[in-house]
């Protein structure tokens, strides 16, 4: 179980701490189960009521330092997405995001950079499918990486086309 102040995943949404642990009182909702209270990071229009048991939304604590470094050192040789079939790249784009797993997210971006280079090379543009998965994993991946290592995720950015080229 999480506890007050933890830095935690919650599916897609990234970088979530936890505010509260208890029982809520909200229309709708079982209050004999225990619910976490959320404040998504990079969003502070909203907070998240999640049981403390759900099974439907990955929940896990954000990468330690010693394994946000690792991740940074290892992405060179991370490995691209095995798109087979050009009619189900959005299928295995989204297969990729949804593990919630930074290093399937370090993936899907390596993939989609590659294939923007390789369409700008030919004259052609990126596609809106490739920009909005290649825009939400990096906003995934450098807010964990942002929280993991106390800098901004600008710094990140930054931090992380340094050690790749």
């Amino acid at each position: 179980m999480f506890q007050l102040g933890d830095y935690i995943v919650y599916g897609n949404i990234g970088v979530c701490m936890v505010e509260e642990v208890g029982r809520v009182d909200l229309p709708g909702v079982l209050r004999d189960r225990l619910y976490y209270t959320l404040q998504p990071c990079y969003d502070q229009r909203g907070k998240i009521f999640t049981p403390v048991d759900n099974q439907k939304v990955i929940m896990r604590p954000v990468l330690s330092r010693k394994e946000a470094w690792q991740l940074i050192d290892e992405m060179e040789k991370t490995s691209l997405l095995g798109i087979q079939n050009e009619k189900k790249r959005e299928e295995d784009y989204r297969a990729s995001f949804q593990k919630c797993d930074c290093r399937e997210l370090v993936k899907l971006i390596k993939t989609i950079y590659l294939r923007e280079q390789k369409r700008k090379s030919e004259g052609k543009k990126i596609t809106s499918q490739d920009e909005r998965y290649f825009h939400m994993a990096q906003m995934n991946l450098y807010g964990e990486l942002s929280v993991s290592l106390g800098i901004d995720r600008e710094e990140v950015k930054e931090l992380i086309m340094e050690k790749v080229h």
